[in-house]
């Protein structure tokens, strides 16, 4: 594996350039998984490429910090103003037990990290801190399933995915472990080249997570009714199915199946199966050689224009600009 990994490396680094610096602020019973998927992708590309990155974990008092599976971690310091002016990113770690609930002081540290052009990022639930500072109107955002409604409530202004990860300009949100390493490699991505990536994949042994379509739903807690429908959908692509044929196979109403949605999943029935189908294509157009016109009808759109107004809607860009991974 070494050898393998030195085509990887810089022979010749940049001299003079200063590490880029991300804190981890650990909350209490914060998801110990979705924390070091984080930051081992992080410590992975140092390993190929030295000091391109430093990291520090950060408490919201002194002392230790209980995580989602008993272990107790003592952060390298407390988080206050003064650490701020070193941070390129800002990572809240929250986990499914940790307490919807933000103090004044860390509402204005995140205001203040923002206000300074930290780049800011939350795991698990580690979003709903983020929005309930006001620093996600505008913005896309990943949320654990379970958090979802609660985020819902106060940020209007925000638009909530089912996506395992979400990269939307300076903030960066995963729901999962899964979703925690595919944001830390994308946001490698976007700072550094491709090679390094490849890198970084081929040691943590993620290779084939690339070629495996990421289901946001396969470890939520769903009711039955609502878990028919979200297969059927995922079974039919290719011909998207009627929402009143989707409530007659749930034994619901229309009006009930999007009640369910709305409260197990934060969004409507139309909006999850659209995100199914145009994540699914983006997935077809990275990691195939289809044609564009082949991923489309594969994903139930009716035109190239209807596609291309639906991709860009949702990634930002058109879908003759996604990038090809295969090899």
């Amino acid at each position: 594996m070494k050898g393998k990994n030195l085509r990887y490396l810089n022979e010749q680094p940049s001299q003079g350039q200063r590490p880029l610096q991300a804190g981890f602020v650990l909350l209490e019973h914060f998801s110990l998984p979705a924390f070091t998927q984080a930051l081992d992708t992080i410590v992975t590309a140092n390993l190929l490429r030295p000091n391109l990155f430093c990291s520090r974990t950060f408490g919201l008092h002194e002392g230790e910090v209980v995580s989602d599976l008993g272990l107790v971690i003592r952060p390298d310091a407390h988080l206050d103003g003064s650490q701020l002016k070193d941070l390129d990113l800002l990572v809240v770690c929250g986990g499914y037990r940790t307490e919807l609930k933000a103090s004044d002081a860390f509402i204005h540290l995140l205001k203040a990290a923002a206000e300074q052009g930290v780049t800011l990022a939350g795991l698990w639930n580690g979003a709903w801190f983020l929005g309930r500072a006001g620093l996600l109107a505008g913005y896309r955002c990943a949320i654990h399933p379970e958090h979802r409604p609660a985020l819902a409530e106060f940020c209007k202004a925000t638009q909530v995915s089912s996506e395992p990860y979400v990269i939307d300009r300076d903030r960066l949100t995963a729901a999962s472990p899964s979703g925690a390493f595919h944001m830390a490699l994308d946001w490698i991505k976007g700072l550094h080249d491709k090679a390094l990536v490849e890198g970084i994949e081929d040691i943590l042994a993620f290779e084939e997570s690339r070629y495996r379509r990421i289901k946001p739903t396969g470890n939520i807690c769903l009711s039955a009714p609502l878990r028919e429908v979200v297969k059927l959908m995922a079974a039919n692509l290719e011909e998207p199915l009627e929402l009143e044929q989707l409530a007659v196979y749930a034994g619901r109403s229309r009006r009930q199946l999007e009640r369910l949605f709305k409260e197990q999943l934060g969004t409507t029935p139309q909006r999850y199966y659209l995100e199914l189908r145009i994540t699914e294509a983006r997935r077809l157009l990275q990691h195939t050689e289809l044609s564009q016109v082949d991923v489309l009808v594969a994903c139930g759109f009716v035109s190239p224009s209807h596609f291309s107004k639906c991709y860009s809607a949702y990634f930002g860009y058109r879908p003759s600009k996604e990038t090809r991974l295969v090899k």
